[in-house]
């Protein structure tokens, strides 16, 4: 996505990848997440996995509501953003229990009040709780909260989670092969354990989204809320306001971006306990969205050729900023998220579970031998291919 890429953010990671490309990369390199040695208990039963992520830019949009509306509360669905792009990548190798977690918070002391950090922090704690009611036992190890204005416009939450997991319990996408088919669960909707409708946006592709959709008026009310740098034709180029309506949902269009991403925790716990050993592989489809799979394959095509309806906040971002749907299904998950790659015999289990706990799911598509690693996209908006 060109206006992506010129706004100072990389969906596919390229240079990421380039940097690391010659580090250690773990026990199974092909892992969803690195997975290494039990260098805490020196087991070689057992393995560790940490991973490190956070909620990007949306905190700017929870900055931009909490300054326009006087609502406080939006921050605390960031810390369940920064815990759950953790937990939701560890959940990919098997992990449902156990977590160790801790948070740094890095603000603007002259934007970002107490009562703000207050917020984040209350969130976490009410998201841990939650959780343990399905059985998903999340530690809060400390964090640390820093005063960094010279280098924070406003405020950036990230965290760090770890766990340590048996290897005969892993779940490896190495394991994925010809004959799988893929079951799809959805990002929209209310699920169980969630306390509101969620418009499905998670935490990737927000720079995009908050510039594309919103108006000027944010742009000269809050020049904090952007890099000084990025060409003015890109900056808050939309039509909307926070508080207009997003139809087809319960929400505006400010807490539609502001949903909380949805953790698969709970599902995806009940589907290894009823199917112990038969899952191949589990995607979180987050940063570059629908090609993360990309990463983990070997001479496989992933063809995807009945995703789940895409929701009403991404039919907009594609609306207001006039992306072109193979850059949208690079950088957004549109609707489906999380990747189930199985025998077909076990996908109508794993669609009821989903289901008992509130999330629509689907056989979305199969894995399909290839002489390259490459992903289709066969939908009502054309045919893409990746590789």
């Amino acid at each position: 996505m060109e206006k992506y890429e010129q706004r100072g953010v990389s969906a596919g990671k390229e240079e990421v990848h380039a940097a690391v490309k010659d580090l250690y990369h773990g026990l199974y390199p092909k892992a969803f997440c690195k997975i290494y040695p039990d260098y805490l208990g020196g087991d070689d039963a057992y393995c560790n996995v940490m991973s490190s992520d956070g909620s990007g830019t949306k905190s700017i949009l929870a900055y931009l509501y909490w300054k326009e509306t006087g609502d406080i509360s939006v921050w605390k669905g960031i810390a369940i953003d920064a815990m759950v792009m953790n937990l939701d990548d560890l959940l990919c190798i098997g992990a449902t229990d156990n977590f160790l977690y801790t948070s740094i918070i890095n603000r603007n002391k002259h934007l970002i009040t107490g009562e703000v950090i207050a917020e984040i922090i209350k969130g976490g704690q009410e998201f841990i709780e939650r959780m343990k009611g399905f059985g998903v036992h999340i530690n809060l190890m400390g964090g640390e909260t820093a005063d960094l204005g010279d280098c924070v416009r406003t405020t950036t939450v990230d965290a760090t989670m770890t766990v340590r997991l048996k290897r005969d319990n892993l779940i490896l996408t190495q394991n994925i092969k010809p004959g799988n088919v893929i079951v799809g669960l959805a990002s929209y909707g209310q699920a169980t354990y969630e306390t509101e409708y969620n418009s499905g946006i998670s935490s990737n592709g927000l720079t995009s989204a908050r510039h594309d959709m919103l108006s000027k008026y944010y742009a000269d009310k809050y020049p904090e809320s952007y890099d000084a740098v990025i060409e003015k034709s890109l900056v808050y180029s939309g039509s909307k306001r926070l508080t207009d309506p997003l139809e087809g949902t319960p929400l505006n269009i400010g807490k539609a971006l502001l949903s909380p991403t949805r953790t698969y925790t709970p599902i995806i716990k009940k589907i290894l306990e009823e199917l112990p050993g038969k899952i191949n592989g589990i995607v979180n489809c987050t940063g570059g969205a629908h090609t993360k799979v990309l990463h983990y394959i070997e001479n496989l095509r992933i063809v995807k050729n009945r995703l789940l309806p895409v929701p009403p906040v991404f039919k907009l971002i594609q609306q207001e900023s006039g992306t072109d749907w193979k850059e949208m299904f690079k950088v957004l998950n549109c609707g489906t998220r999380l990747e189930i790659y199985t025998d077909p015999k076990y996908a109508s289990l794993i669609i009821d579970v989903a289901q008992s706990f509130g999330v629509a799911g689907e056989v979305i598509g199969h894995v399909e031998a290839s002489d390259k690693n490459e992903v289709v996209i066969e939908s009502e908006y054309g045919r893409f291919v990746y590789s």
